[in-house]
């Protein structure tokens, strides 16, 4: 193994900066280090999903997304890091449709809720939806402002952003998943054209 990260804290980020490959220091609210650490968000919110869902065949498929969370975190800071493919968008769909199998077609928008995995899965996939649009910040930024460093192209970008969409649905289809398994009852909106 490379590197150990032998010291939790270094105090090179005092100053407001951070670092990334190649030696290059940005700010923290760089747009591409918000990306990351929007990513980094998504991941530990999956992984509090995790400790409260009961359904290790979820908990599973979560655990590889984690996987390919930071695979996204690492193209994004090193960009010649081959890890993340955008080809998992298609396990994503496939997963999507086989837990839809076991749902009942939606009529009406739900509450997010339910169960405690339910509703953390729910409250993870607008984190999703957050970490989707700043990549896409990011992606016009770098057309705007070409950077002075080599980071992920907008190829890269946009194939992030089609897995991150993705993976918004899958995490919507798990809650309501979860609530299905647990007998635990879906609660429609209640809007004006329903009252």
């Amino acid at each position: 193994m490379g590197n150990r990260i032998s010291k939790v804290y270094t105090r090179t980020g005092d100053d407001g900066t951070t670092g990334i490959s190649g030696d290059i220091r940005l700010a923290k609210d760089n747009p591409l280090i918000e990306a990351i650490g929007e990513v980094d968000e998504l991941n530990s919110d999956i992984g509090v999903v995790v400790a409260f869902c009961d359904d290790e065949e979820v908990n599973q498929q979560l655990q590889g997304i984690q996987h390919d969370l930071f695979n996204l975190g690492g193209m994004l800071s090193y960009p010649q890091f081959d890890g993340f493919t955008a080809q998992r968008v298609d396990a994503l769909e496939a997963l999507i449709d086989l837990y839809n199998e076991e749902l009942a077609p939606l009529k009406e928008f739900i509450l997010p809720g339910g169960t405690q995995g339910a509703a953390h899965a729910q409250k993870t996939r607008a984190v999703c939806r957050r970490v989707e649009r700043r990549l896409v910040t990011l992606n016009h930024f770098y057309q705007a402002e070409p950077a002075q460093f080599e980071s992920a192209s907008s190829e890269q970008l946009v194939g992030a952003s089609k897995y991150v969409n993705r993976l918004s649905d899958l995490l919507f289809t798990i809650g309501r998943l979860l609530n299905k398994r647990a007998n635990s009852d879906e609660i429609m909106w209640s809007s004006h054209r329903t009252k």
